[in-house]
């Protein structure tokens, strides 16, 4: 009996300090999953510097160097977990986009349509020709409606003026898919493209070589503060507006930068690291179509443009292309970045709207810039 009894008591002993060990056990558990929870949603609090949130984008003329900075590293870290890890971010789980398309796309709509399915979310493709928006119902009412039902509007307008006035009646973030004046979510694939292959932005020397268009005019207020100098070759009557060059000449001061605009391609292209061109017939042009061939003779991009270049150039081009804007041997070259130049919309679209919509912060370590 005495043997009985003290083995009962060593055996309760025993399941006392076991159930002591489960419970801290456990609690242990429960805060590292609570750990790893806010750690996926939210990430490190030290990298919880920059809020873009409830923010429209428009033009990157409106966001600062660490801002940018922010989108950039958001698109790296959404591709390399997706993309390269094949993990599942619901993060646009519940919400809705909708995308209002004036003019056609294939880039702009893909990637804003996949990157926010993929992400969990529900866009809405809406042309002119699906919503009574300028036929029966004014931009101001539609903005409202939207703001009621979607967490986000994408924009893709004939009018920068449209956008100004949908970001005054929404009250939901809006985003530029191109305008008459900017590009923003094509210069941000590009950024990121250079990124990836370059190691980095800052130092890059930057050479447009076309029309003084949305997308030139989306480099020109966002390059500088990147670190990137920008050389410039338009024809006379084709350069950018006179408003925008004034900014970038502010913000090349600003950031001890170097500043180029000139009529000469091959002027523009000594010493680039980075060659870009775009259409010179843009959609709503196409009446001007000889004039401008006449125009831009000359300034097509070839083998004898780039070697007045760096040593490690590369191409960009947003897309479509035709052949007298580059010649294929340029465009097909191994310096072409431009397909991975277009598989980045994805990702930097991907970014903006986690951005705007959520308060995730990155995993992935912060760039070199």
């Amino acid at each position: 009996m005495l043997l009985t009894q003290g083995l009962r008591e060593i055996y309760c002993e025993r399941k006392m300090l076991f159930n002591l060990r489960s419970f801290f056990h456990i609690k242990k558990l429960t805060w590292n999953n609570k750990h790893l929870l806010r750690h996926f949603w939210r990430g490190p609090p030290s990298q919880m510097n920059v809020s873009l949130k409830g923010r429209d984008l428009l033009t990157l003329q409106n966001y600062t160097a660490e801002e940018l900075k922010h989108l950039l590293w958001m698109a790296s870290d959404l591709k390399q977990r997706i993309k390269h890890k094949g993990e599942y971010l619901p993060l646009m789980q519940g919400k809705a986009l909708a995308m209002i398309f004036e003019k056609r796309s294939t880039r702009t709509r893909l990637s804003a349509e996949t990157g926010f399915a993929l992400l969990g979310g529900h866009p809405s493709f809406l042309t002119t020709q699906d919503i009574h928006l300028g036929t029966n119902e004014s931009l101001t009412d539609t903005a409202r409606v939207l703001s009621s039902m979607t967490n986000a509007i994408l924009a893709r307008v004939y009018k920068h003026n449209d956008l100004d006035l949908m970001t005054k009646e929404a009250t939901i973030p809006v985003i530029n898919g191109l305008s008459n004046l900017y590009h923003p979510l094509q210069i941000l694939a590009d950024y990121l493209t250079l990124q990836e292959h370059y190691g980095g932005l800052n130092g890059l020397t930057i050479t447009w070589i076309g029309d003084g268009n949305n997308v030139l005019h989306s480099i020109m207020t966002s390059a500088a503060k990147l670190g990137m100098h920008l050389r410039i070759a338009t024809p006379k009557g084709f350069e950018p507006d006179l408003r925008i060059t004034k900014i970038t000449e502010q913000y090349s001061k600003e950031y001890g930068t170097k500043l180029l605009l000139t009529t000469d391609p091959l002027e523009a292209a000594n010493g680039a690291n980075v060659l870009v061109t775009d259409t010179w017939i843009s959609m709503g042009q196409e009446e001007e179509k000889e004039r401008r061939l006449k125009a831009f003779r000359g300034y097509q991009i070839t083998m004898q443009t780039v070697k007045f270049a760096a040593p490690n150039w590369t191409f960009l081009h947003c897309l479509p292309r035709k052949p007298e804007e580059v010649d294929d041997e340029v465009f097909y070259s191994p310096r072409s970045l431009v397909f991975q130049e277009a598989e980045n919309r994805k990702w930097t679209i991907m970014a903006v709207m986690v951005s705007l919509l959520t308060d995730y912060s990155p995993q992935l370590q912060k760039p070199t810039f």
